[in-house]
């Protein structure tokens, strides 16, 4: 009994400025700093700050420092929070000061969003899994005929025609041909 009067007597303490100053510094940095760090960010020397930040955190040891390590987090994600109703007044906000700026690409794209966020436009995507290196030569070539097939009518051969001339000159050996010489010309060219 006498541990539970203990608690109930540190519960209604006041936080130091420096355990005020973990609860902002560990909730506000959340996920970007260890517990450690904040209590030295707090004031806390280097060579206690991991034990302060443990007994701080630890509801048996400061249940008043942890009760206000959660308040301090509700608060937080209650203000942040992302909703149906502040995303739609924010993306209207959005929409209506690009409309008042004649910035009538961004108000579309607002306007779109806004629609998305009420459930009347989808997105569709198609996944597929598999891969080439997973096919055989066979497969693989079977499957380019398919494709090409499938868009022939679209699909237009520019390869060039050999001619008489590249075969007699060898030009179309790669490596062979004619290359300027500046032999000749004048300094102006």
């Amino acid at each position: 009994m006498d541990e539970k009067k203990r608690l109930a007597r540190l519960r209604d303490k006041p936080l130091t400025r420096k355990q005020e100053k973990f609860v902002k510094e560990l909730v506000s940095n959340d996920g970007l700093i260890t517990a450690r760090e904040a209590a030295r960010r707090a004031g806390y020397s280097l060579s206690s700050c991991h034990t302060r930040a443990y007994e701080m955190m630890n509801r048996n040891i400061c249940p008043n420092v942890a009760r206000e390590i959660e308040r301090y987090r509700n608060e937080l994600d209650e203000q942040y929070a992302v909703n149906y109703k502040r995303s739609e007044r924010d993306l209207k906000l959005i929409r209506d000061a690009a409309m008042n700026s004649n910035a009538f690409s961004a108000a579309v794209q607002s306007e779109i969003a806004r629609g998305r966020l009420a459930g009347l436009y989808t997105t569709k995507s198609e996944i597929r899994t598999g891969s080439i290196d997973a096919m055989s030569r066979e497969e693989v070539e079977a499957e380019i005929v398919r494709i090409r097939s499938s868009f022939e009518k679209n699909i237009v051969d520019i390869t060039p025609e050999k001619s008489e001339q590249d075969s007699e000159t060898g030009f179309d050996e790669p490596g062979i041909g004619v290359v300027a010489s500046s032999e000749g010309r004048s300094s102006e060219d």
